[in-house]
């Protein structure tokens, strides 16, 4: 984001403050497709994403006044989407771990003969081999790989091992690969 979409961003979130619902309106409008596609990615349901994006809109307008600047107004509307997606996804009783592995044993997830970029598969191709991977693999590959989250983050997100969100994403890395090559073949 340029500096002068974050002057019209901060400027729309004091507008907001002041009660301005058209500035609302236009604070939806320039953040809700980014947030609908991270919902989608955490949810894996178009409706849930729907819902998840709803529910993320209204608890960060309602705590409008606690933003302070400190970082992007969508860096902190990122954090309230992903927390409320979290929370639904951990209503479902998710099981984050299979199993944890040790460093001795993550060469066996680290095949890299398939090289990524060998494979050129088209964006679809990844979403729909995203969409594959089991609820808390899928969340954790999305953290890590497309919402920047490391490793120390995600555990503490999901109060789970930092271990335990490695292997996680060394498994559904696999299995994205895995299933990428398989749609190659087809």
């Amino acid at each position: 984001m340029n500096q002068e979409s974050f002057d019209i961003h901060r400027q729309l979130v004091e507008a907001c403050k002041g009660g301005n619902r058209k500035a609302y309106n236009e604070l939806y409008n320039a953040y809700a497709k980014a947030m609908y596609n991270i919902c989608f990615r955490m949810m894996n349901n178009a409706d849930e994403a729907k819902d998840m994006l709803q529910e993320g809109f209204i608890e960060a307008f309602h705590r409008l006044e606690s933003f302070r600047n400190e970082s992007t107004f969508g860096a902190w509307l990122k954090r309230i989407v992903i927390n409320k997606c979290i929370n639904a996804l951990e209503k479902r009783k998710i099981d984050w771990a299979d199993e944890e592995i040790t460093d001795s044993n993550t060469a066996l997830y680290h095949d890299d003969r398939i090289d990524e970029e060998e494979l050129k598969m088209s964006v679809d191709r990844v979403k729909k081999a995203m969409g594959l991977l089991p609820e808390g693999a899928r969340v954790i590959f999305s953290l890590y790989l497309l919402e920047g989250y490391d490793h120390s983050e995600i555990s503490i997100i999901l109060n789970i091992s930092e271990s335990t969100s490695k292997s996680q994403f060394m498994r559904a890395r696999q299995m994205v690969k895995d299933t990428l090559l398989k749609m190659s073949m087809v």
